[in-house]
């Protein structure tokens, strides 16, 4: 079983910046479509971004992170990276890594968590104002 751990969550004030990192416990594990997920207090999970295929240049966010966020990988590295920017107190969240099992291909869509396979554990990010 895969298993995606994420790092680089913490304390920023309003304004700032936070990068998480995910890695796969496994070197040879690949994955064609990986994301982000967030799931603030008493709200459901939400779809964050999402980088789809290997070039990294198909990436998707969510409304309330565009221009902010950036989701990229380093396929060398095996791992995606959500650089967080201009970060507001709504921001605050556990924020989610995930994976889909195939290497070339998915089905479903990349906004939809039924879509991926894999998750993380979690990293807590938490926003002052």
């Amino acid at each position: 079983q895969v298993q995606l751990v994420e790092s680089g969550g913490g304390l920023v004030q309003a304004g700032g910046s936070l990068r998480l990192s995910c890695a796969a416990s496994e070197r040879t594990f690949s994955s064609y479509l990986m994301g982000w997920f967030r799931q603030a207090p008493g709200k459901e999970r939400e779809f964050v971004a999402a980088v789809i295929g290997w070039s990294g240049g198909n990436t998707y966010y969510a409304d309330s992170v565009k221009g902010r966020f950036t989701i990229s990988r380093d396929n060398a590295k095996n791992t995606v990276t959500l650089q967080m920017g201009s970060l507001k107190p709504e921001d605050t969240a556990v924020y989610y890594c995930a994976a889909n099992r195939w290497s070339n291909t998915y089905s479903g869509s990349h906004y939809s968590e039924d879509t991926y396979d894999y998750w993380g554990q979690g990293t807590q990010v938490t926003v002052s104002s």
